[in-house]
């Protein structure tokens, strides 16, 4: 490690193979938290570059315990987090107002490293007992519509690094490669990220892959849309930025969205927006996330149907109903 930190010191990049090697022996518990953290601490001095974060995926990849889900059409939901916003779950509830419209959503999530509640807190405040379990998994997704893969259970790497990331408390670039290796490879994806350089660089990389994907930011730094700003989307069919007026939103505040100073707070904003109890910027937001996740899934939607969709999976109770028997399956 000595050896790679002075190089990366000098301003050197790592080619894809050495990144590869990196992260195996990381995961492998070669190197202490110290060095773990010298190590993340360069990428946060400059920009991780494609070749480096391709091979730190890699990596994660082939270590992964993989789970077979594959008979579901199933979408991942999913930011980058390290957006310093300190949202409530946005991508988290969206997941069961798109499993409430009638789709499958197979939601890999982590706790948070950077904000007060990731999408593995606000399922464990819930009473959510997470599983590898793939019979388990299979069975959550059949019944509800729903799965929750917990990182640390699937990929050796990220466990290895909780503690360090949590003590750094900043945006890292493990916060990059959490959408990039969802442990079943979902057919879907919906990814947010925090700037526009990375979402050009997630463009590349799924350009590369079978999956069908859509890329948002919002230009005023949210790692999902928000509806505080313009928003940017990326996917096979190019990009293009999109007003909320012009879907018929109003623009929201950084404070409607606030997410809280505890999990459980987090968690009472997120209960209220699935039981169509929350304030309009809260629920809008939660809507237009979801309505992008079922145009990612069928294209043929115009998007007002697809926002209609979403909307009606609140207001039915449906959004609801799926998170209660997604916590009775999974508890």
């Amino acid at each position: 490690m000595k050896q790679i930190l002075n190089r990366l010191f000098e301003h050197d990049c790592l080619t894809r193979a050495e990144a590869r090697e990196i992260m195996l022996r990381i995961s492998r518990g070669e190197f202490n938290e110290s060095q773990i953290a010298a190590f993340i601490t360069v990428f946060l001095m400059r920009s991780i570059t494609i070749e480096e974060l391709s091979g730190f995926r890699d990596a994660l990849l082939e270590l992964r315990i993989p789970v077979d889900l594959s008979e579901f059409p199933a979408i991942d939901i999913v930011g980058t987090g390290g957006d310093n916003k300190n949202t409530f779950n946005i991508s988290t509830a969206a997941c069961f107002v798109v499993a409430g419209a009638g789709y499958h959503v197979v939601k890999h999530g982590n706790y948070g490293a950077s904000s007060v509640s990731g999408a593995s807190n606000v399922m464990e405040a819930h009473g959510v007992r997470f599983t590898a379990d793939a019979d388990k998994l299979r069975k959550s997704l059949d019944r509800c519509g729903m799965a929750f893969l917990h990182a640390q259970f699937f990929n050796p790497a990220m466990k290895m690094v909780a503690p360090v990331r949590k003590a750094l408390a900043v945006r890292t670039f493990f916060n990059m490669l959490g959408p990039l290796v969802n442990p079943c490879i979902p057919k879907y994806q919906l990814l947010g990220v925090y700037n526009l350089k990375l979402g050009r660089m997630y463009n590349y990389l799924y350009q590369q892959t079978d999956t069908e994907y859509t890329i948002v930011n919002s230009l005023d730094g949210y790692d999902e849309i928000s509806l505080t700003d313009d928003f940017k989307c990326f996917s096979r069919d190019g990009e293009h930025i999109v007003t909320p007026e012009s879907l018929g939103f109003a623009r929201s505040t950084d404070a409607e969205l606030y997410g809280g100073e505890t999990v459980d707070e987090a968690a009472e904003i997120f209960d209220r927006v699935l039981g169509g109890k929350a304030t309009p910027a809260q629920t809008n937001t939660v809507v237009i996330n979801a309505a992008y996740a079922i145009r990612t899934i069928d294209r043929t939607k115009p998007m007002a149907e697809c926002i209609a969709l979403a909307r009606n999976s609140i207001e039915s109770g449906n959004a609801l109903q799926t998170l209660k028997r997604f916590i009775e399956i999974n508890s």
